[in-house]
């Protein structure tokens, strides 16, 4: 058996090789990735109405069974590493997936949690996305709510997804598309291709027709030719390469969160029984996420928060990929974390804002380490909140902390993916639930990780493939 894993491209079932292929090294064994090129991509988008009757052929009740058998194929089973006869256990794709990411085995662990959770509890996603309408709108077209017949109808024939590496839990997102009858067109991170393969093999083996699946490794033309060529599509990324896709109303795009704590006045004084959450939604998952806390505001106690803080995260060091507490991502790509390292020093210059974890941390903020390269995790106070750094958000577990009054603070934020505010002031909680800058808001002392399967994360997917229509008149019998 040779020593080399193939994944293919999987043309809406049909596997590809390609001549043009990614090469890495991984436990042992050099994996292989086939490469689309955009011309490929543009003939198979041509043939999307086939994917999509074969799901329709199906009942969406039994699609949700599917879907919750595959959580624990994903979660338990042996699955295809690629188009050979070698079987990818859990703990082959947790070791591949540290390797080419810089996730620990603990979070590669933890992120399958997350995606096993959204696909086990897919029919309370379902629920909180259509807010409770019956499984069988996807079926027949048509639900009766209060004695009237409401139609909803696909607004595309596929659903694209240009996906990031830095956090796999981001693949749950796209997976409630394919329970609402609505294939997708994948093009897996550059680093993390295992885990939307791993996926798409669990639900292929739980009896999802493969035709519903498109995976097209590509390059970055290959990627805009994806999102065009999909009715909807979601692109996920950095804000200066999204920029070019948030003027097109079918692409949704996913860049920096900029999630924020807010301690109000009736918490501030009591800011040490909050720590931990503070903590949590700092670094948790490595601080990979865009739900991860950027930045802090306290409207007193500045001073003493922030240095308990800088003394909690700078206790975070970073331990070897296996260790079983390791919570420190290491970077794939050595010139990110120095460009990352650089861009912080350089904006340190601006009168303002200080690095207090510095004080405490054993070392430099860029560190060799366990054969991999680390950024250990920095807390910035800053005077106010136009320094450069004190609303921007970086790939590990960085924030900055802030005082401001409590009637300020909702105007100084900013767009913000989640805000957890502690507070419970009914006035300060009213105004943050029309404020048009949250997109997700806690209120009181939760984490900004804090996910509920029944709340859409951001955006909703069902608004976004579905659209309602007036619908009057005698509806056919069955």
């Amino acid at each position: 058996m040779s020593d080399t894993i193939h994944i293919p491209v999987l043309r809406m079932g049909q596997t590809y090789r390609s001549l043009d292929t990614i090469k890495f090294a991984v436990a042992g064994h050099s994996l292989e990735i086939s490469v689309a090129n955009s011309g490929l991509i543009r003939r198979d988008l041509q043939h999307l109405a086939r994917a999509g009757a074969s799901l329709r052929a199906i009942p969406c009740n039994t699609l949700v069974g599917y879907c919750e058998k595959a959580a624990e194929l994903y979660l338990h089973g042996n699955l295809p590493w690629g188009d050979g006869d070698r079987l990818q256990s859990p703990a082959d794709y947790v070791a591949a997936l540290s390797q080419l990411t810089g996730l620990p085995h603990s979070l590669g662990r933890a992120n399958m949690g997350k995606v096993h959770a959204a696909m086990s509890n897919i029919r309370a996603v379902i629920a909180g996305l259509t807010r409770g309408m019956p499984l069988e709108l996807f079926d027949r077209g048509v639900v009766r709510q209060e004695g009237l017949d409401i139609n909803f109808f696909p607004q595309t024939e596929s659903l694209g997804v240009l996906l990031p590496s830095n956090s796999p839990g981001v693949n749950s997102l796209w997976l409630p598309a394919l329970v609402m009858k609505i294939p997708v067109v994948l093009k897996p991170g550059r680093e993390d291709a295992l885990t939307p393969f791993r996926i798409i093999q669990a639900m292929i083996a739980a009896g999802f027709p493969k035709s519903a699946f498109g995976f097209y490794p590509t390059t970055h033309d290959g990627g805009d030719t994806l999102l065009f060529g999909n009715g909807r599509a979601i692109a996920f990324g950095n804000d200066t390469t999204l920029k070019k896709y948030a003027p097109y109303r079918h692409i949704q795009v996913h860049g920096s969160g900029r999630s924020k704590v807010l301690v109000g006045d009736d918490s501030a004084d009591q800011w040490e029984k909050d720590l931990d959450v503070i903590v949590h939604s700092i670094s948790a998952n490595g601080g990979r996420s865009c739900i991860n806390c950027s930045s802090v505001l306290i409207s007193r106690h500045r001073d003493a928060l922030a240095d308990a803080l800088a003394r909690r995260l700078a206790a975070i060091e970073p331990l070897p990929r296996e260790h079983p507490d390791a919570t420190l991502c290491g970077f794939a790509n050595t010139a990110i974390a120095k460009g990352i390292d650089e861009r912080i020093d350089e904006l340190l210059k601006v009168p303002g804002a200080t690095d207090l974890a510095a004080r405490y941390r054993q070392g430099p903020r860029l560190v060799e380490m366990h054969g991999q390269t680390f950024l250990r995790p920095t807390l910035i106070v800053c005077d106010d909140l136009q320094h450069p750094l004190a609303n921007t958000e970086f790939m590990f577990p960085f924030a900055s902390i802030l005082q401001v009054p409590q009637a300020d603070m909702i105007e100084q934020i900013g767009e913000s993916l989640v805000v957890s505010a502690f507070t419970r002031d009914r006035d300060w909680s009213a105004a943050l639930m029309t404020s048009t800058n949250i997109e997700r808001l806690n209120l009181g002392p939760y984490s900004t990780m804090r996910v509920q399967w029944e709340q859409p994360h951001e955006g909703n997917l069902f608004e976004f493939l579905y659209r309602r229509r007036a619908l009057q008149g005698d509806l056919p019998s069955a």
